[in-house]
């Protein structure tokens, strides 16, 4: 009996010992995203955080101001005309965007078109371009002068359309984004619809259900967990707006204000203005909104599955 009672507790060392070894081994794993996590991402949000509650003056130096520089941007009138104009610039752009993209993700799960995973490659190949290239392509292929597109277009009835004036500026922002990104959302939502299983596809097919029903009624909801994904992906990227009105805005400064996005004001505020103290001010409040966004989103997404 008391060489029964000795041993026992030995055992349950040597297990405790081993789940915390095993747990210190799932530390490492985890140890490279929490540095790179806090260098790159709380690290400046912090550092933002600390320069909004000062202000840099020409008489008396830095001076702390609480909340003032957030009650600033608040009340000023093109910081809300930026966020106006990337709000409607989502309502349009995102929602075209997941229709071209599901579209074709469709076509090519389908095998409708020959040659899929060529075609899925060339219209992958725009999200392999920088935005800055993009946007200089897109300058010469638009420009009022001597741009294809413009000839097209007097071609068709529309002469001398300017797609750079104030009035069409947002749509052909709208077009350009739509051109690097669909690409990118066609792949994840073709690779959403490879995972249906075959076999509800067949059974929708022998109870005669058509194509289009095929499409909407079968795959489309099975799918919506990617989409769900995709719209909160691409309106973050819309909060984040900022290479392409920024490089037109260098060839066409009438058509694109210096506070034409929230990030551009940002940018401006810091940069041009040597508003530091604003400038973080507004980073840090569309920080707040993403992660709220981003905090809504996985809460909705968990409960969604567990009700």
């Amino acid at each position: 009996m008391s060489t029964l009672a000795i041993r026992r507790p030995a055992v349950r060392s040597r297990r405790s010992s081993w789940a915390q070894r095993r747990d210190r081994r799932g530390l490492w794993f985890v140890v490279p995203f929490t540095l790179l996590f806090l260098a790159f991402l709380a690290a400046p949000l912090g550092y933002a955080a600390y320069e909004s509650l000062f202000r840099d003056q020409l008489i008396g130096g830095r001076s702390y101001v609480g909340l003032a520089n957030y009650h600033a941007a608040l009340h000023d009138g093109t910081f809300w005309s930026g966020v106006w104009h990337v709000a409607l610039f989502g309502a349009i752009q995102i929602p075209l965007m997941l229709a071209i993209a599901f579209f074709f993700a469709a076509i090519f799960d389908l095998g409708v078109a020959r040659f899929g995973p060529f075609w899925r490659a060339i219209f992958f190949l725009p999200f392999a371009v920088p935005a800055v290239v993009a946007s200089v392509m897109w300058n010469f292929l638009l420009e009022p002068s001597f741009g294809p597109f413009t000839h097209f277009a007097g071609f068709l009835g529309f002469p001398n359309t300017d797609f750079f004036s104030p009035g069409l500026i947002w749509p052909t922002i709208v077009v350009i984004v739509i051109w690097e990104w669909t690409g990118y959302n066609m792949i994840i939502l073709y690779t959403a619809l490879r995972s249906v299983p075959r076999s509800v596809v067949e059974a929708a097919v022998l109870d005669g259900a058509s194509l289009f029903k095929v499409i909407t009624r079968v795959k489309l909801p099975m799918v919506r967990p990617a989409i769900v994904m995709l719209v909160f992906l691409n309106v973050i990227g819309a909060l984040q707006l900022f290479v392409e009105p920024q490089i037109l805005g260098d060839f066409y400064p009438t058509a694109i204000s210096n506070h034409f996005t929230p990030t551009i004001y940002i940018y401006n505020q810091g940069i041009a203005g040597q508003e530091y103290g604003i400038a973080s001010a507004t980073a840090v409040m569309l920080a707040i909104v993403i992660i709220f966004i981003s905090a809504s989103v996985l809460l909705l997404t968990r409960w969604r599955r567990h009700a």
